[in-house]
């Protein structure tokens, strides 16, 4: 019997100890340079701060691989410049899948995301309290836990878009863990479809949709957006900024007349006033922002 050619999946494992100061601006930083997608934990053993980064590169992708290193390190050298700080120290390792999951076991506890909704991790018992909502969940090999600003920010508009209406159709593009989707079928939407075009997500959100009993509401496939058909009364789409301009023509598509639009993923400045020009004359209305550190959401109506 032929020896199986596949190689383990690995993770590049980025570490950087650094001064407190520079944690926020190194994080987004991290979330910025990888299209693949990057996960954060953060230790504070004292008066440095520990940031581990688990971007989906292997060995084998030598050249990206050095690539994000080449921009975190001159990252790192101007933010302590400015700061007037130590340059942040940087370490590298590549971990297995099995490693990955167990790191991700000793730094996810619940959480609230937003006042009124916890994440819990599946491995941690946690009981809501009177009028708290929970998401049960595991991020498997799949990104999105939560912790990052752009998923509190869609959240926080996804609940107001949401509230006292009903028969209300969601279409999550980018579902990741499938996160903003279970929250809208919890916020009262009665139809979901959640989709993305990695396999390892659909595989999680479709496991964590069952873990928290929403399968009846919430559907998740890696349907691309270009073969759905609408409308959606409300669409969300948590990616980044030039992906968002990609799938603009669909996301107006599958978004009903008088029907509403939520992006996230997007730096504030010039990517905000990018992404409401381009909407804009594709016939949505700007009606709300929401912005924490350097990352915003937008809420649109379409016509």
């Amino acid at each position: 019997m032929t020896p199986s050619l596949t190689q383990p999946r690995q993770w590049l494992k980025i570490t950087i100890q650094t001064d407190p100061a520079l944690t926020d601006a190194i994080e987004d930083f991290m979330m910025g340079i990888s299209d693949a997608g990057v996960e954060l934990t953060v230790d504070q053993p004292g008066e440095t701060t520990l940031i581990h980064g688990y971007f989906d590169k292997s060995r084998s992708d030598q050249a990206e691989t050095e690539g994000i290193i080449r921009q975190l390190t001159g990252h790192l050298q101007e933010l302590a410049e400015i700061f007037e700080v130590s340059v942040p120290r940087l370490t590298t390792t590549f971990i297995e899948d099995e490693d990955w999951s167990a790191t991700w076991k000793e730094h996810f506890k619940p959480f609230a995301i937003i006042p009124g909704l916890v994440i819990a991790p599946t491995w941690e018992e946690y009981h809501g309290k009177e009028n708290e909502k929970v998401i049960v969940m595991d991020p498997g090999m799949a990104f999105g836990t939560g912790h990052h600003a752009t998923t509190s920010l869609s959240l926080e508009l996804l609940r107001d878009a949401l509230g006292g209406c009903s028969a209300i159709s969601v279409l999550d593009v980018g579902t990741g863990t499938g996160i903003l989707g279970m929250a809208a079928a919890l916020f009262g939407a009665s139809r979901v479809m959640a989709i993305d075009n990695d396999p390892e997500a659909v595989s999680a959100a479709s496991a964590n949709s069952v873990r928290n009993s929403l399968q009846g509401i919430m559907e998740v496939a890696g349907t691309p957006l270009s073969s759905l058909s609408g409308p959606y009364s409300l669409v969300i789409a948590n990616i980044v900024h030039d992906v968002l301009l990609e799938l603009a023509p669909d996301l107006a598509r599958l978004t009903a007349d008088g029907g509403q639009l939520i992006l996230s993923g997007i730096l504030s400045g010039p990517q905000v006033t990018s992404i409401v020009s381009f909407f804009t004359k594709l016939g949505f209305s700007l009606k709300r922002q929401e912005q924490q550190k350097e990352w915003e959401a937008l809420l649109f109506t379409k016509g």
